[in-house]
């Protein structure tokens, strides 16, 4: 068993790898209180003020605690990163580096303008950690680039992968959890699938090259 996931763990495509090691070595610190969480989260004061840059970088690291949401993030991340890097990005690391890159500048930009806007900035304040975000913009571009495979949820039903997003999201909204995370995801990745893959086709030029 121990070595069977040795070896799907060193399959893994690099960028897929050192992500989900990044994260669950942060969030197990967390968990033992070897880091502290308050080191970790969004915070545009101390970015701005004393210069923590580090939390450009490590907010989208946490998964908060070890639970089943964890483990469910754990598996998407290690899912749709792979099949991305292993096949939309075959041979083209940079790129895929590039597209997260992309997305995480995205969500950041966002929650700070966000966090700006009355009414919605009390909202946006709650959003410290966009680790889950980053995730999901990784599963919203999966299906839009492999939107007629055919998939089911827990057995219940079937759908194409086109309407996985959707499904995901309305799971979350059924077990409480909230629908910003999910939503914030879906628009890095519709910027991205839309700037990547849809403008270029409408005028022949690609912005994000």
């Amino acid at each position: 068993m121990a070595q069977a996931v040795e070896e799907w763990y060193k399959q893994m495509p690099v960028i897929t790898r050192s992500y989900l090691t990044a994260a669950v070595v942060t969030t197990i610190g967390c968990s033992l209180d070897t880091i502290s969480p308050y080191h970790l989260y969004l915070n545009p004061r101390l970015v701005v003020k004393q210069y923590q840059f580090w939390r450009l970088v490590t907010n989208f690291l946490y998964f908060r605690k070890m639970d089943l949401d964890f483990l469910f993030h754990m598996f998407f991340l290690a899912r749709y990163c792979k099949l991305l890097e292993e096949n939309s990005f075959r041979g083209r690391t940079a790129d895929f580096f590039y597209m997260l890159l992309f997305g995480a500048t995205v969500l950041t930009g966002i929650v700070l303008l966000g966090g700006m806007i009355p009414y919605l900035s009390e909202s946006f304040a709650k959003i410290i950690f966009l680790s889950n975000s980053l995730t999901f913009m990784m599963v919203y571009v999966w299906s839009k680039q492999n939107p007629f495979i055919h998939m089911s949820f827990l057995g219940l039903f079937t759908f194409t992968a086109a309407y996985l997003p959707w499904v995901l999201l309305g799971f979350s909204v059924l077990v409480g959890a909230s629908a910003w995370v999910d939503l914030l995801g879906m628009i890095a990745g519709h910027a991205y699938y839309f700037l990547e893959d849809v403008y270029p086709r409408m005028t022949g030029r690609r912005p994000l090259k």
